[in-house]
Formats: structure tokens, sequence, C-alpha cells
């Protein structure tokens, strides 16, 4: 095969190595345990850790909004930038962890140890080169990404550490999504939670203690960072886990690829998330300030919010990829239909919560301002009339994800804030001024979910009848792991 080494088939007997013995366990557990207890035992640690970190999200603006209504408005300025970190985090986390996951269900530990290495490593180095990119070019990204006049001096000082910090921030994402898709969210959750905690803590230290201001915030989160993923990098070393050791970085063109397959609706999600917020933040900011802060906060109170129906979607993906990769469909099936009808339960009452307490719920954050309490609070009642719709469309972009359907999975991942939202605030902006910013999420949610029902139909229908694996042997990977790059 012109000198390239295939990985293996890797047969289970006394004969050949096993993998140690608590992956076969696991394996044993993800593929034969009832799904309902599988998928809230991976859900809770990964909610809890998405509303630990949303929770700091909130306490980061609420600690900045009383620096101003510029300064909060500046948090959500640099917000579209720690969206392209996230997104290349989740490119490399996802791409690695829906790969690690399959071969594992398949068997194969020898190639996803690779996988991780190669994942988290070419994270550390991609966003340490925008980060390097982005400290040269302050100012004008500052502008380009929503900066008025005004805001620009907040902007620039909370930018500064948010871009020092970078790597950390995306290698976090890498580890945490490698531990959830072994099966290990618990371990993922205890590096994400050190992290937004210690975020938590530090912030009222720098702002106001030490007088930093915006600065302290962003130094704040920096620290933070770089303490969460020390702690999650050493969770890769715990019992059952794939260890990340330089050794196991293998930069081939054939892993790469993979990680392409399975982690690019997630760069297309999060990238297009931080192009939306742009164009969002450059259209509000034609009406002042206050628009920008209100959406910052917003966007803020929504994402603790969505943190659930993540997190649900979130623990289904390693039923789903063990399971796809054992060839088990019914049970993939058996636990989409149990995470949707949880997710969408628990979006109704926070929906009718955020509707009827709206001006309450954005006065936390600026009740000097009524300008920022009127256009937030009416943003937000607009989004909590489509919010549980959402989980329906996450669910089938993780599912299309997991099991490998790059195409139709970066369709759906692309269409929310792609191709709807940013048509929708240029023509509905053109239309009815500030409301049409207020109103352009909300539309481009109905048109996803719309647009969601038909593509997982089509894949839904091709996974048939199950065809488990014998037990004793793993089919190959198919990669040519030695081939260059």
């Amino acid at each position: 095969m012109g000198g390239l080494s295939k990985v293996p088939v890797v047969v289970y007997d006394d004969c050949i190595m096993k993998p140690p013995l608590d992956q076969q366990a696991k394996f044993v557990q993800m593929t034969t345990a009832p799904v309902e207890r599988l998928v809230c035992g991976l859900a809770v640690p990964t909610i809890l850790t998405m509303l630990i970190s949303s929770l700091y999200n909130m306490a980061d603006t609420f600690f900045v909004s009383t620096l101003g209504t510029s300064a909060v408005a500046a948090v959500g300025v640099v917000f579209p930038l720690m969206a392209v970190i996230q997104a290349v985090g989740f490119f490399f986390g996802h791409g690695s962890g829906n790969y690690i996951s399959r071969r594992l269900g398949a068997r194969d530990a020898e190639t996803a140890a690779k996988m991780a290495a190669t994942g988290f490593f070419s994270a550390i180095i991609t966003v340490a080169i925008i980060g390097a990119a982005g400290l040269f070019f302050l100012s004008p990204l500052s502008r380009i990404l929503g900066s008025t006049e005004t805001i620009l001096p907040y902007a620039r000082r909370y930018m500064l550490f948010i871009l020092v910090g970078a790597p950390w921030m995306a290698g976090s994402l890498v580890l945490n999504n490698q531990l959830r898709f072994q099966g290990s969210a618990v371990y993922g959750m205890i590096g994400m939670i050190s992290g937004a905690v210690l975020n938590i803590a530090l912030d009222p230290l720098f702002i106001f203690v030490l007088d930093l201001g915006v600065t302290g915030a962003s130094l704040a989160t920096c620290i933070s960072q770089f303490v969460g993923c020390a702690i999650l990098y050493r969770g890769c070393s715990g019992t059952g886990n794939l260890a990340i050791t330089p050794k196991n970085f293998t930069p081939r063109r054939a892993l790469y690829r993979e990680m392409v397959r399975g982690g690019l609706p997630s760069l297309f999600r999060q990238g297009l998330g931080s192009l939306g917020a742009i164009v969002l933040n450059n259209f509000a900011g034609a009406f002042g300030d206050a628009p920008i802060a209100a959406i910052s906060i917003v966007n803020r109170v929504a994402m603790t919010a969505f943190s659930i129906q993540v997190g649900f979607g979130q623990g289904f993906q390693p039923v789903c990829g063990f399971n796809y990769g054992a060839r088990i469909y019914s049970r993939v099936k058996k636990a989409f239909w149990f995470c949707l009808k949880l997710s969408v339960g628990l979006a109704i009452p926070f929906s009718v919560v955020g509707f009827l307490f709206a001006e309450q719920i954005i006065a936390v954050f600026r009740k000097e301002d009524l300008e920022v309490i009127r256009i937030g609070a009416l943003t937000l009642r607009c989004m909590c009339g489509v919010f549980p719709f959402m989980g329906s469309v996450l669910l089938s972009n993780m599912m299309l994800q997991t099991i490998g359907k790059p195409v139709e999975a970066s369709l759906l991942a692309m269409s929310r804030q792609g191709l709807f939202l940013i048509p929708s605030v240029f023509i509905l902006t053109s239309l009815f001024g500030m409301l049409g910013v207020q109103i352009a999420q909300p539309v481009a949610d109905a048109g996803a979910f719309l647009f969601a029902i038909p593509i997982t139909a089509k894949v839904w229908r091709g996974m048939k009848e199950d065809r488990p694996l014998s037990g004793s042997a793993a089919p190959p990977a198919e990669i040519p792991v030695d081939e260059p790059i």
C-alpha cells in the first residue's frame, strides 16, 4: 500500500494485547446499560459545567456593568472574538471527540489516543497564532467587532488578556469534550467548574480591590482559563481515560480529515455565531451604546437557560457515538427521543419566567439605565417565544455530527446564525429599525427549527435494524495514521 501502514484490526483474545479493563468495562456499560440512566449520568455533570460557566459569564457581565453602559457594551463587543476562540476549541474538541467515541465503541484505543493528542496540541498551536495576530491589530479588531468610539477604550482593555489566555480557553474546550466523549464527563466538569469558580472569585478582587477595572475582568478570565486547562490535562491521565502525551501527537492528513468531518459543524455553528454577533453589534451600534449593552445582557441570560439543552445534548453524544460505532442504532434513537422530551420540557418553564419577568432580569445588570432595560426586556421576551424549539435543532445537529454526517450536520449548524440570522438582520432592520435587530434572532431560530425537520428525518430513516459487532473483533479504523500531512 505504498509504504503506508494501516491501523490493524485488533482482535481481543489472549494472544493480543487488550485495551485497559476500564475501557472494556466502559464499552459494555455504554452499549448495554439503560440509555435513560446513561444520558442523565453524563448530562448532569455537563449541565452543571454549563450552568457554572454561564454563571461566570453573567457574573463577569454584572461586575463590569458597575463600570458603566459603555463598559458592559465592551463585553458584548468582545463576545464574538471569544466565540471564534470557542469555535476553534469546539472544532478540534468535537472533531477529535466524535471520532474517539466511535473508535472506542469499535474497541480501537490506539487510534483514539493518537487522535486525542493531535486534537489538543493542534488547537493550542492554532489559537496561539490567532491570539498573536489579534494583539498586533487590537484597535482595528475592536472596531470590526462593533466598537463605537466610546466603547473602544473599554473593548481594547477587555480584549487584551482574553487574547493572551486564548490558547488555554481552546485547550480546555478540547479536553472537556474529549473526556465527555469517552464517558468521563465528571472529569471534565471538575476542570471547567474549577476555572469558572476561580474566575468569579478573581473578578471583584481585580476589578474593585486592585482597581484594574475592565482589564481586571480580562486578567481574571486569563488566569482561570489556564488553571482550568491544567486541571483538565491532569484529569486525562485518570483511570480509563486516554492520556494526552506529546509522543501521541500525530499530525497526519488522515486524522485531520476525520477532525474536519466531526468538527466542521461546530466550527460553522460557533464561527457563524461570532459573525452573527458582529453583524448584530454593528447594526445595534447605529442606535447607540445602550442597544449593544442590552443585547449583551440578553445573550448572557439566554446562555444560562440554553446551557441545560446543551447539557442534555452533550450527555447524548457519547451514548450516540459508542452505540453508533457498535451499530446498535435502536439505542441511538431511544436516547435521542429521551433527551428531546427532557430538554423541551425543561425549556418551557424557563421561557415563561423569562417572558414574565424580563424587566426585572435585565435590571439586575443595569438598573440605572432605563433604555437598556426597555430594549433588553423586549429582546428577551422575543427570544423566550421560540426557545423551547431550539432543543430539537441542537440535538439533531449533535446527532448528525457524532455519527459522522458532516454535510448534513454542517448545513444544520450553518442554518441558525448563517442562513437565517444574518439575512434577517439586514432585512428586518431595514423594515423595522431597532425592532428588527431585536426580533432577528427569534426569527432565525424559527427558521432553523423548520429547516432541521427534513434533514434529520432523512438521516433517521437510514438507521434501520441493529447490526452489532460480534464482540470478538474491532473493524479497522481505515485511516492511514502514518500518512504524512
